[in-house]
């Protein structure tokens, strides 16, 4: 069995399994392919109480900070730990959420025509903190396009990264600034 990124159930817990046979080197004879689950209910919650403590050790009272959560799964992860810090701030959070699919360098070699979303960013993105949350950090390809595309809404103060798994094998220059678990996984 080997661990690799793809489905994410949250309010489960939290599972990797394999998207392809040949992303991941697993034999499919049978058409079975192994997940192994590597967050249960109550590590996740743990772990999201971290990052948002995390992010409030540097952020204080988290004035300028924008959560933007990478679609779907990063997404579904921004909303959980903006509660968190709203029940700690006792304020609302800005959340926003961020389609990056034109912004992907592998888009012309999908099969097909890229699904295109919206993202939803309600407010400037200008001279903010902009915490980019998604829920598995691996080549660093989905961080790279997600920062070209909060560049294209304006100029933040900074860009931060928030990943629940971090799995190493970085292709880019890109590192998490909050990490809930590192996972070391073979590069195949």
């Amino acid at each position: 069995t080997k661990v690799m990124c793809g489905a994410c159930q949250l309010s489960q817990g939290f599972s990797l399994k394999p998207k392809t046979a040949r992303m991941t080197g697993i034999s499919t004879l049978g058409g079975t392919m192994s997940t192994t689950r590597l967050l249960e209910k109550d590590e996740m919650a743990r772990v999201l109480e971290r990052l948002a403590s995390q992010i409030l050790e540097r952020h204080a009272a988290c004035q300028d900070v924008m959560l933007v959560g990478i679609e779907r799964r990063g997404a579904d992860l921004a909303r959980r730990i903006a509660a968190l810090l709203q029940a700690r701030l006792d304020r609302v959070m800005p959340l926003g959420t961020l389609d990056i699919n034109l912004y992907r360098d592998d888009w012309t070699s999908l099969v097909g025509k890229p699904s295109i979303g919206q993202s939803r960013i309600t407010e400037s993105v200008d001279e903010k903190v902009i915490i980019l949350i998604d829920d598995v950090l691996y080549t660093g390809r989905t961080a790279r396009a997600a920062m070209d595309a909060v560049m294209d809404m304006g100029r933040p103060k900074t860009v931060q990264l928030a990943v629940l798994i971090d799995r190493g094998h970085r292709e880019l220059p890109i590192r998490a600034d909050y990490v809930g678990k590192n996972v070391p996984t073979s590069s195949s």
